[in-house]
């Protein structure tokens, strides 16, 4: 049961005598309220401790009451003439209550002010409570946050062979590539297409605008004109414009009759047509049929001559630039980077969705072969080590003063006197030993010094 600080003070754990003051008294039940972040709280296992405290106190103290009656009477049987054995007793017990009484003082020193008198130096962990929280950050900033210490330690766990191995096991890197799709899905849901989109479009355009495209179209037309690649578009297009001609001579008859002068007669406009479209057709078979054809090396001249023009000639640079310029500021082609990302992410999330898609399959085969490479080889895992070893240096140096100043500020923000029972609760129980070590071997130290006083002829 989770006790309030309030409940634990009705309880009568200050300015309690040697016997606890009443700390077997539960105190009056309060309602919790919800604790703050970085509070501390009271549970019911550090309530067990705490019961467990009392106990052993009421040990303690039940011992101490036990000497000092082990002392009065043996002081009365040496009054009595009882013999000479009662002195060793009454000097046993006396140094056995001095012994108590001392530890005592010691180990509520600690916690809270001994019968509730003002003595310095006592009630040391409530009043000293901040100080300890400032010396405790230092020391773990000093001796735990250290560069050294760390990449000591690191360098002695070896992560890479530990992370290589584990990941060599189909298992674990199936577990894994699980984990990473479950990842990229919960990303790719979370953004919003829009917002993807948009910055896509604007890396996109200030790419596009940053770097200049004309020489590098023009470097790659004419590696592709001097391996031939342009032959097959060439010969597409003449294939493609010899079967329109014949789907659509009427049409290409039409056009030459519509365009000849009014005052011509309509056959001989007619012969024309038919005369222009068969060399029309004829030009585009040949064209078709023969690939050393005087227009093919005249595309060939003319892509060549193009492909210079856009690396060296100003004009067409700047021309292709406009162009670029006023590609990149329509529309259409924002609609086109958009959709393109809306595929994308489907494509993306399908693949991460099946188990036996080829991106997930491919993502394992590479978690297991950069498993079995660490496993096996050591300047790969020398390497991983010293990347891992540099990124927790940088952040332990970096951030030391905030890690530290974590610890300073969370204990600074405990009351005081709650730190103190939380702290009695864990090691109370030990600390009470002192109290009963001490009645043992305070007795047997006067027992001790009484025999030897007697030996001496004291």
């Amino acid at each position: 049961m989770k006790r309030s600080p309030e409940g634990e003070r009705g309880g009568g754990l200050e300015g309690g005598g040697p016997d606890g003051g009443g700390e077997g008294g539960e105190g009056t039940a309060e309602r919790v309220m919800p604790a703050p972040p970085g509070a501390l709280t009271y549970s019911a296992a550090d309530e067990e401790k705490r019961r467990g405290v009392r106990r052993m106190k009421a040990l303690a103290t039940g011992l101490l009451l036990a000497v000092a009656l082990v002392y009065g009477l043996a002081k009365w049987g040496q009054s009595a003439g009882a013999g000479a054995w009662t002195g060793y007793v009454a000097a046993a017990a006396e140094a056995g209550m001095v012994g108590a009484l001392a530890d005592w003082f010691a180990v509520t020193a600690l916690f809270r002010r001994p019968m509730g008198l003002p003595i310095p130096h006592t009630a040391i962990i409530p009043t000293k409570k901040d100080t300890l929280g400032r010396s405790l950050g230092d020391f773990v900033g000093e001796n735990f946050l250290s560069g050294d210490v760390v990449r000591l330690r690191l360098r002695t766990v070896g992560i890479a062979s530990r992370l290589g191995t584990w990941l060599s096991r189909p298992e674990h890197a199936d577990r894994v590539t699980a984990e990473l799709a479950t990842a990229v899905r919960g990303a790719l849901t979370v953004l919003r297409d829009s917002d993807v989109q948009a910055v896509v479009g604007e890396a996109i355009t200030r790419r596009a605008d940053a770097a200049e495209v004309a020489p590098g179209i023009g470097a790659m037309l004419e590696k592709v004109v001097a391996d031939g690649g342009h032959r097959r578009v060439v010969d597409l297009v003449c294939v493609r414009a010899h079967d329109w001609l014949v789907a659509h001579g009427d049409s290409v008859m039409g056009a030459v009759t519509g365009g000849a002068p009014g005052w011509t007669p309509r056959f001989v406009d007619r012969k024309v047509g038919e005369r222009v479209y068969k060399e029309l057709l004829r030009f585009a078979a040949e064209m078709r049929d023969m690939p050393d054809h005087p227009a093919r090396g005249a595309v060939d001249r003319f892509l060549a001559d193009f492909a210079r023009d856009l690396q060296s000639d100003t004009d067409t640079r700047a021309r292709v630039e406009r162009l670029k310029s006023e590609l990149l500021g329509r529309g259409e082609v924002q609609d086109v980077i958009a959709s393109v990302w809306a595929s994308v992410r489907a494509m993306i999330v399908a693949a991460a969705e099946d188990e036996r898609s080829e991106l997930r399959l491919r993502v394992r085969a590479g978690i297991l072969s950069l498993g079995a490479r660490m496993a096996g080889d050591e300047r790969l895992r020398a390497k991983v080590d010293g990347w891992l070893e540099d990124a927790a240096v940088y952040v332990v140096t970096t951030y030391r003063d905030e890690i530290t100043s974590l610890i300073t500020d969370t204990i600074a923000s405990w009351d005081a006197e709650h730190t103190s029972r939380k702290i009695e609760a864990h090691i109370g129980r030990d600390l009470q030993f002192i109290r009963i070590n001490g009645t043992v071997v305070g007795a047997l130290a006067g027992l001790c010094i009484y025999g030897l006083t007697r030996g001496l002829g004291g």
